[in-house]
């Protein structure tokens, strides 16, 4: 049974360590990015989601894409994460976003997500620093 303290323990992974969060996330996992930014879209696999989104921002993030829970909920397998972000860009700037995923369990492995952030301000990253 999903757990509130179990979904932070590992949410609590992408403040710091990530490659600890992405253990527990499928090898096809179906993840959405909303929005029309550049890093939006539908990505059919773990690999296809970080080369494109994760990967991405390490290069335009100083520390990459560091996030910090703000809340969350659980219902059956599927819960509900706010965070925001706490990471700088290249060119100083701290790049605070909000952050909304829906994200479905199978067991202890995330196997779809639904992201959802502010698509401006991904925008303005990508266009000030890459």
């Amino acid at each position: 049974m999903l757990t509130r303290e179990d979904v932070r323990s590992l949410f609590e992974h992408l403040k710091s360590d990530p490659d600890q969060f992405f253990a527990h996330v499928a090898t096809d996992v179906q993840w959405t990015v909303m929005g029309t930014h550049p890093l939006a879209g539908i990505y059919q696999s773990k690999e296809d989601f970080l080369d494109h989104t994760f990967k991405r921002l390490a290069k335009i993030l100083k520390e990459g894409a560091l996030l910090e829970i703000v809340d969350l909920f659980i219902d059956g397998s599927t819960a509900i994460v706010e965070m925001r972000s706490i990471s700088t860009a290249n060119n100083g700037k701290p790049f605070d976003n909000r952050y909304c995923w829906i994200v479905t369990f199978s067991g202890d492995l995330i196997t779809a997500v639904k992201a959802y952030l502010d698509s401006a301000l991904v925008q303005q990253l990508v266009s000030e620093n890459e």
